[in-house]
């Protein structure tokens, strides 16, 4: 197997790169390292939150929506994970199905509509 420099270092210091990639709005190459660090620590969400986050900006919304079934799989009312599905699903043209996630994220935040 041949490294490259977003294989690099440790799992933090792999961490600390996407974060700075994302930051910079190279959210393709921010995916490109937090998939294989998601992997390396399944149970833990905010890699695979920001993970989901990077493909949703760089118009990869399957891999969004896969990411956030995932997130929400392991944490069931992580409000953010679920707007964010409804905005990926909203974003495919999905809005039935989006409009029941986003009832439940304003539900998780408190924010009911009037």
């Amino acid at each position: 197997m041949e490294f490259t420099y977003f294989d690099h270092g440790t799992a933090a210091e792999r961490w600390e790169r996407a974060g700075q990639f994302f930051d910079a709005k190279e959210y393709a190459t921010a995916a490109r390292i937090l998939a294989p660090l998601a992997d390396e620590v399944p149970e833990q969400v905010a890699p695979r939150l920001l993970l989901a986050r990077a493909y949703y900006h760089s118009a990869q919304l399957r891999r969004a929506e896969t990411e956030l079934r995932t997130v929400l799989q392991l944490d069931p009312v992580e409000g953010y994970a679920r707007l964010m599905l409804g905005r990926t699903l909203e974003r495919q043209g999905r809005d039935a199905e989006a409009a029941t996630h986003l009832r439940m994220a304003a539900a998780l935040t408190g924010e009911f509509a009037a």
